[in-house]
């Protein structure tokens, strides 16, 4: 509201200035002083024709007699300054009366300043423009108050919003889905007819785009998951992205299960198209827990979230890019996973892990080459437990790698043993399965050859098996097994057939065995698509200079057509059960007699012995 000018002397001030005077002579003789100095000067020769004025254009200073007909100069003060829109215009009384008594009146009604009449010329101007500094000033530090207020809101609205928004995706966070979930709980409550849903959403297999690509990329396609999911949802759906590659999507009003699948259907093929990248493109597909709205079973946010994620790893148990209502039974499965957990850390440290042995035998000469190591679990209340109850467990937690740098150890100290009692040939071999986790490990071949020369072994006495799953899913093994090759550890490709079948990597990769999987095995039959099949894997194995082996031997018919199809190798319970090392050593003798004389001795009979 303020301007300036500039003079030789000083710097004068533009400003509105209203004089309210009854005495016509004095209103001249102001205004001249204050125009002569550059000011704006409207007059008022009373209280009500000073309202008007002040109505029609707020001054930025008044001058104001107190002595005036029907209202006088305090009255008219005080109404100003009880008006908030009038109460920053500073008031300078001029008036005859000059005892203490009315300058204190004067103040009290909210004046800034007191000139006595007759005044000095020098004194008004002085006063007046001590009185628009001081305004002006006032202004300029309510202006900044007012930015620093302004920002701090503003400050504040963003501190709210990234206190409930994801900072990548802009979707609403853990916090603020805790938030609407419990509302809608309450609500639920309130209205047992009201009935919503929560879709647990997690992108399969995402780790392997962040170890491939790097978290960037992977940051950028999550981005891109969000918008597809969002775009896939009603406008009252809430889509949260819960943590990593986990989405949550409540519908705060469903009619049944059905339209809550139906939902959730839509969300994983959403993702059905490749995401784009900038040197090429992925694929994702989403695996959904479903769950409804329960009063009883859900008093908090977390009972519905638990039974939603729980859902949702039975979805991925069932195949991955598919969608699991929720029931009470996976509950109580989720938990005797958790105990299995729990007693897992337990017999890592106690070293409750047994290797079990099968042989492996020679089909063309009936010799044992060696003996695949399998794992049990001897725990101290269940009796031994096979692998099925527990490796999966120990694959999602991390514990694979402990157990199975145990069960190594265990054999490789073993098979070191036996050579010393020289109950085996020097040449004579172990089979150990590789999980998906031990393959990735960049330092796999420094702790088997770590290993292999603590017990005076050398790598042609360790064969590795890997299964067609964990080459595929992880790109990053492939260095890992060149490396052990050049080491010269013997590579297996296990349950060749059962996975991808990919053919480019026995090429790529220095794979020197082929493990056909019992479930060919099973149901053969001469002429059956299962001979044909095994026929064309151990021709590709023998054209590729490779070995072939059968799992799963369980007669002699099954055994007799192994061997004219030229298969090299075998394994099953018709030679031999798993058994711990102090068993499997009498076994193998009584085997290795049974080969050499099958007629006097039936394998058949001789497996139930």
């Amino acid at each position: 509201m303020f301007n300036y000018s500039c003079t030789t002397t000083k710097i004068a001030l533009k400003a509105d200035i209203l004089i309210v005077d009854d005495i016509i002579e004095n209103v001249v003789l102001l205004t001249e002083i204050l125009e002569a100095e550059g000011y704006d000067v409207r007059q008022a020769i009373s209280g009500r024709s000073a309202q008007t004025a002040i109505n029609a254009a707020s001054p930025d200073l008044i001058l104001l007699d107190i002595c005036m007909p029907e209202m006088d100069g305090y009255a008219l003060c005080q109404q100003l300054k009880s008006n908030p829109e009038t109460a920053q215009i500073p008031i300078i009384f001029l008036s005859a009366l000059s005892s203490t008594f009315d300058k204190v009146k004067a103040f009290e009604a909210g004046g800034a300043d007191y000139v006595t009449k007759p005044f000095q010329t020098a004194e008004v101007l002085s006063r007046v423009r001590n009185q628009l500094l001081a305004r002006q000033n006032l202004q300029a530090m309510q202006a900044t108050i007012d930015a620093q207020t302004q920002a701090l809101k503003e400050a504040n609205l963003q501190l709210q919003y990234a206190a409930h928004h994801d900072s990548l995706t802009g979707l609403a966070n853990r916090a603020l889905l805790m938030q609407t979930i419990q509302q809608l709980l309450g609500a639920a409550q309130a209205d047992p007819d009201r009935q919503f849903a929560v879709l647990f959403c997690d992108c399969d297999r995402f780790k392997l785009i962040n170890d491939s690509f790097g978290h960037f990329v992977g940051d950028q396609v999550l981005i891109q998951v969000a918008d597809r999911l969002r775009q896939h949802l009603g406008s009252d759906d809430i889509l949260a992205r819960f943590s990593g590659d986990e989405f949550v999507a409540v519908l705060p009003q469903v009619k049944d299960a059905e339209t809550a699948i139906a939902h959730a259907n839509t969300l994983i093929a959403s993702l059905g198209d490749s995401f784009p990248l900038d040197h090429g493109e992925v694929f994702i597909s989403l695996s959904v827990g479903v769950v409804l709205s329960n009063p009883v079973q859900h008093q908090k946010p977390e009972h519905i979230l638990r039974d939603a994620d729980i859902a949702m790893y039975s979805a991925k148990a069932n195949g991955k890019g598919c969608c699991s209502l929720f029931n009470p039974i996976m509950q109580r499965t989720s938990i005797e996973l958790l105990r299995v957990e729990t007693d897992l850390h337990s017999a890592v440290q106690n070293r409750e892990f047994v290797p079990y042995y099968q042989p492996i035998v020679d089909l063309a000469t009936g010799d044992v080459m060696g003996l695949e190591v399998l794992i049990r679990w001897q725990h101290p209340e269940r009796g031994v437990l096979m692998p099925h109850v527990f490796m999966s467990v120990a694959e999602e937690t991390g514990l694979i790698l402990p157990i199975g740098h145990l069960l190594l150890e265990a054999a490789c100290q073993q098979l070191a043993q036996w050579q010393a009692q020289q109950i085996c040939a020097e040449d004579f071999h172990l089979s150990f399965n590789l999980s998906v986790s031990q393959i990735t490990q960049a330092k796999l071949p420094d702790t088997l050859g770590n290993l292999l020369a603590q017990y005076h072994l050398a790598p042609k006495h360790l064969r590795l098996e890997i299964t067609e799953t964990a080459l595929l899913d992880n790109v990053l093994a492939t260095a890992t097994i060149i490396n052990l090759a050049e080491q010269g550890f013997h590579l297996c490709i296990d349950d060749f057939g059962t996975g991808y079948s990919s053919f480019s990597y026995l090429h790529q990769l220095p794979v020197k065995t082929l493990k056909i999987d019992r479930s060919f095995i099973h149901a053969l039959q001469p002429d059956s698509r299962d001979a044909q099949v095994i026929a064309a894997i151990i021709n590709i194995a023998r054209d590729l200079d490779m070995i072939s082996i059968s799992e799963g031997i369980e007669t002699t018919a099954q055994l007799t057509l192994l061997k004219d199809l030229q298969c090299d190798a075998g394994q099953g319970f018709l030679f031999c059960k798993p058994a711990p090392a102090d068993v499997i050593v009498q076994q193998v003798l009584s085997l290795q007699e049974v080969m050499e004389n099958p007629a006097d001795h039936p394998l058949e009979t001789s497996r139930n012995r």
